[in-house]
């Protein structure tokens, strides 16, 4: 041992690659640095702040750091700023756009989730996480006024680690931003006041299959390191282009793929949704309906469109499989749910099939159509979860289908502005969901073969399907209930919401009916923004 010191103290240090620092643009991670930090001070506003003022400081601060975000992706991100920290971050036009997107979807989902309604036992989250539910403790919490005010530093932490996702230029990068927006993802569902049990059993299963679509995603980055010689997006491009012998390239892309999939909750990685969905808090479901499928959509378009598909070869068959029956599936499977959260749920892994038919054009134009959707549909998906939170049964969240029969008779504002949501999910003209369906749809048409055809047919049908269970749920709200229909413990009643609940619902129903009247201005904005295809 004693030699081998010498030998090593004599070796020419001069030979080592020398030492490269690594420039960061502090301007283009701007935003997600503001996110972050104010998820730190909430996090230090739990340990210090009194109890009594902790959720007006807590939405408080949420409010500035989302505003704080927007401000900076307005004023000094750029999309000229191609890359940073080494190609760890990438910065163009449809990264600030999904950035900038997640940032007001979040702060319009967690206005929601602050909403207390009628009082503290009203609001959307268990006063205590950690006791058993039924137990001693948390009656105690109960009495006392507790509040779990955790969530929205949880909530902040998850904007954070979407917006890292939809803008990583490596796999690694892309990793720790999809562990950063899942953890909080898993305790967030576990926290709700009502149906505890069923919270604990949702979160669990998130977080048991959760895991597993990491280790497959990140089992996938190795190979593809082993395949390329590399993590880069870019490098894994040229490796691809000047190889004949794919190797390790075919499971390795087939792993990392599983792993985003698993987000957006295609088949066959859609067996949590469901489930997940009905038991997190409302709010927290309208959050991660909308943010989680933004954040995973724009992951898999940088994946696929920039690293591994850039050259079109033919993997994507199996991509075309998977969005023919994930339409098949949440359609099908939407019209059997007698629950309005569960029904959603489906109707989401519906709409991920419908955005994957616009993503599988390959062109610019269907890039274009994918961001319109998951604009149009995050909008209309935070604001039918946001109204659904506010539909109670002698205090607590109604969503049985027969106890909303007769709900439009007692409240007609309220059900014909949920009716013009339902509208958007079908499609139907004058509501973004129609535009959206048809930015998807005409590119596939165009660009996407004889393949792109059929699964816009299969879309089209699968549209049908589920218009019918959206309907259903319109006629059951204005319909007379019969005897022995509705309510066990009263008569059931949408609660008024505060102010600030109410200008978050405006927010999505407006921009639902703005997006299906004038659609242009923001399809315009697509065809001028800097694109990363090749």
């Amino acid at each position: 041992m004693s030699a081998v010191i010498p030998a090593v103290a004599q070796m020419d240090i001069s030979a080592a690659a020398p030492f490269t620092k690594v420039e960061i643009s502090y301007a283009a991670i701007a935003p997600m640095l503001v996110v972050f930090g104010g998820a730190l001070v909430g996090v230090l506003v739990e340990a210090f702040a009194a109890r009594r003022g902790r959720h007006e400081t807590q939405i408080g601060v949420v409010v500035v750091t989302l505003l704080g975000a927007l401000a900076a992706l307005v004023f000094l991100a750029r999309p000229n700023q191609t890359s940073t920290m080494a190609g760890a971050v990438v910065i163009d036009g449809v990264a600030l756009f999904l950035q900038g997107l997640l940032v007001v979807l979040s702060l319009v989902s967690i206005l929601i989730m602050g909403d207390r309604l009628s009082g503290r036992t009203a609001d959307a989250f268990t006063p205590s996480g950690s006791a058993i539910p039924g137990s001693k403790q948390e009656e105690i919490a109960q009495r006392l006024g507790a509040s779990t005010t955790e969530a929205f530093p949880l909530a902040l932490f998850a904007t954070a680690g979407m917006m890292m996702f939809v803008s990583a230029g490596d796999l690694l990068t892309m990793f720790v931003a999809l562990e950063v927006l899942s953890l909080p993802l898993y305790v967030l569902t576990a926290l709700s006041r009502r149906r505890r049990l069923l919270s604990q059993e949702a979160a669990l299963k998130y977080f048991l299959l959760g895991s597993f679509s990491s280790a497959f995603f990140l089992f996938g980055a190795a190979l593809l390191y082993g395949f390329a010689g590399t993590i880069s997006l870019s490098g894994i491009a040229a490796a691809v282009g000047r190889t004949d012998n794919p190797g390790l390239l075919v499971p390795g892309t087939l792993f990392v793929l599983f792993g985003v999939l698993f987000k957006i909750g295609a088949w066959p990685f859609h067996s949590w949704v469901p489930d997940v969905y009905q038991g997190a808090p409302t709010p927290v479901t309208g959050f991660m309906a909308a943010c989680t499928k933004v954040a995973a959509f724009g992951a898999l378009l940088r994946l696929v469109y920039v690293g591994i598909g850039a050259t079109r070869w033919d993997w994507s068959a199996a991509l075309w499989v998977v969005a023919g029956l994930t339409m098949i599936v949440g359609s099908v499977l939407t019209v059997t749910q007698t629950d309005i959260k569960r029904l959603l749920a489906y109707s989401s892994i519906a709409h991920a099939g419908f955005i994957l038919v616009g993503f599988l054009a390959f062109d610019r134009s269907g890039v274009n159509g994918v961001l319109f959707y998951l604009a149009a549909y995050g909008f209309t998906t935070v604001a039918a979860f946001g109204m659904s939170f506010l539909v109670r049964d002698g205090g607590t969240e109604a969503t049985s289908l027969t106890q909303w029969t007769g709900l439009g008779r007692r409240h007609p504002k309220f059900a014909a502005v949920f009716f013009v949501l339902l509208l958007a999910f079908a499609g139907i003209p004058l509501t973004s969901g129609f535009t959206a369906k048809v930015a998807a749809f005409v590119p596939a048409v165009a660009h996407g073969g004889a393949a792109g055809a059929v699964l816009v047919v299969i879309g089209v049908l699968c549209s049908l399907i589920t218009a019918y269970a959206y309907f259903r749920v319109a006629g059951l709200m204005f319909r007379s209930p019969e005897r022995g229909e509705g309510s066990s413990a009263g008569v059931v009643e949408v609660v008024t919401p505060s102010t600030v609940t109410t200008f978050a619902l405006a927010i999505g129903v407006v921009v639902t009916l703005v997006l299906g009247v004038f659609p242009a201005p923001l399809l315009n904005v697509f065809d001028t923004t800097t694109q990363f295809l090749p």
